[in-house]
């Protein structure tokens, strides 16, 4: 039996969406599948698609930890990409009230 080629995937903490305020549901951790082969169109409908149905796969962990203890388990390489630092620019209300305010 032929030896398989480790899977590559990637392990981050989704960023929240355009319509999200809040930071609920922000410290889960995801486990995502590399692409291995690239998507392809299909030339009857034009639609892409790939035959790679893993890269499909998108599984969450509550912890860094949890995800990458599965990786190692499993025996897929992975890549660790951590959130950005976030930034917090202090505001004063009144400041939108100044008169040399540059409009």
């Amino acid at each position: 039996m032929a030896a398989m080629k480790a899977r590559e995937v990637r392990i981050f903490q989704p960023v929240r969406t355009a319509m999200q305020q809040g930071r609920g549901r922000s410290g889960t951790w995801v486990l995502e599948f590399v692409a291995e082969t690239p998507k392809q169109r299909d030339p009857l409908m034009g639609w892409s698609g790939s035959d790679d149905t893993q890269s499909q796969v998108r599984i969450q962990f509550s912890s860094l930890d949890d995800a990458v203890a599965y990786a190692d388990k499993e025996g897929y390489r992975y890549q660790v990409h951590q959130p950005r630092e976030r930034r917090i620019r202090p505001k004063n209300y009144a400041d939108n009230f100044k008169y040399a305010k540059i409009r």
